[in-house]
C-alpha cells in the first residue's frame, strides 16, 4: 500500500510539472510583438493562416448578373442612399471608412458603453485588431475573382472617400470586405458582452451599410461580405489564440463594468440618431 501510494504520488508530480510546462502562454497585446501583415500599413497579423481562412469563391453565390431582378434591386437600393448625402447619416458613413486603429477601435465603443483602446484594454483592442485581416482577406478569393465593379465607378459618381476612388476602382465590389469585417467584430464582441448584442449587432450591420451609403458597394455586396463574416468567426472558434484572447477581453469589459467607466466618445447621441435615419 505504501508503494501504491508513492506511485500515485509520483504520478500526481508528473501530472503537475507537465501542466505547468504546457500553460498556455497569455496573448500579446504589443503590435511590435504581432507584427504587420504588410510593413507600413498599420494592418496587424491576423490569428489565422491564410490557408484556414474560409473559401469565399465557394461560399457566396455568383454577384447579380445583368438585367436580372437582383441588379435591379442593387440599383434601386444604390439610388435611395444618394438622398443620404450631406446628412449625418453620409457623415457617419465617411467615419466608418477608417480602419486604421486607434480610431477604428472606438466604433463600437458606443454600443458597448466602455472606452476601447490599446491602454483601456488591450486585449479587445487587439482582438479587434488581429480579426480585421482575418475578416478582410477571406473575401478576397470571391472578391478577385468575380472583379465586380463598384457603383460609383459604374454610373461615375463620386464617393464620401474621395482618396479612396482611384484604388477602390481598381478592387472588386463583391463581396464587401469592410461588411464582412464589420459582421464579423460584432459577432466577436456579442461572444464576450452578450448582454449588448442587440446594440453590438444594429452597430455592426450600419458598420457595413455604410459602404452603400458612401456609394462604394451594392447592397448584394454587403449581404454576401456578411455570410464572410460569419464565416471568419466560426472558424476563429477553432484558435486557440484567439480564444484565450477572447477571454481575457471578456474580463477587461467586466473590470471596465466593474470601476463604473463608460464610453469615452463624446458623439454616442449623434451617432444613435444618425442610424435611425
Amino acid at each position: 500500500m505504501k508503494n501504491q501510494r508513492i506511485s500515485w504520488c509520483a504520478l500526481a508530480a508528473t501530472a503537475l510539472l507537465s501542466a505547468c510546462q504546457t500553460a498556455p502562454v497569455e496573448p500579446p497585446t504589443s503590435p511590435e510583438v504581432v507584427g504587420e501583415f504588410r510593413k507600413g500599413s498599420g494592418y496587424l497579423n491576423g490569428y489565422l493562416d491564410r490557408k484556414a481562412l474560409p473559401d469565399s469563391l465557394a461560399l457566396v453565390p455568383p454577384p447579380p448578373a445583368p438585367g436580372s431582378a437582383r441588379q435591379a434591386a442593387d440599383l434601386e437600393a444604390h439610388r435611395q442612399t444618394r438622398a443620404w448625402r450631406d446628412t449625418p447619416r453620409w457623415a457617419l458613413a465617411t467615419q466608418d471608412v477608417n480602419l486604421k486603429f486607434p480610431e477604428a477601435a472606438r466604433v463600437f465603443s458606443c454600443a458597448l458603453d466602455i472606452p476601447i483602446s490599446q491602454e483601456a484594454t488591450p486585449h479587445l483592442n487587439m482582438l479587434l485588431r488581429r480579426t480585421l485581416i482575418d475578416a478582410g482577406l477571406a473575401t478576397y478569393k470571391a472578391k478577385d475573382h468575380y472583379a465586380r465593379k463598384r457603383p460609383f465607378a459604374q454610373l461615375g459618381e463620386t464617393t464620401c472617400s474621395a482618396k479612396e476612388e482611384a484604388s477602390l476602382a481598381k478592387d472588386g465590389s463583391y463581396p464587401s470586405g469592410h461588411a464582412a469585417l464589420g459582421w464579423a467584430w460584432g459577432l466577436i464582441l456579442t461572444g464576450v458582452a452578450p448582454d449588448k448584442a442587440d446594440a453590438l449587432l444594429q452597430r455592426a450591420h450600419a458598420f457595413g451599410d455604410s459602404r452603400m451609403v458612401c456609394g462604394v458597394h451594392w447592397q448584394s455586396d454587403l449581404e454576401s461580405g456578411r455570410i464572410v463574416g460569419a464565416a471568419t468567426v466560426a472558424r476563429l472558434q477553432a484558435d486557440p489564440v484567439f480564444q484565450a484572447q477572447a477571454q481575457l477581453a471578456k474580463a477587461e469589459i467586466d473590470a471596465a463594468r466593474a470601476k463604473g467607466l463608460k464610453s469615452d466618445r463624446h458623439d454616442c447621441a449623434a451617432e444613435a440618431a444618425a442610424l435611425k435615419r
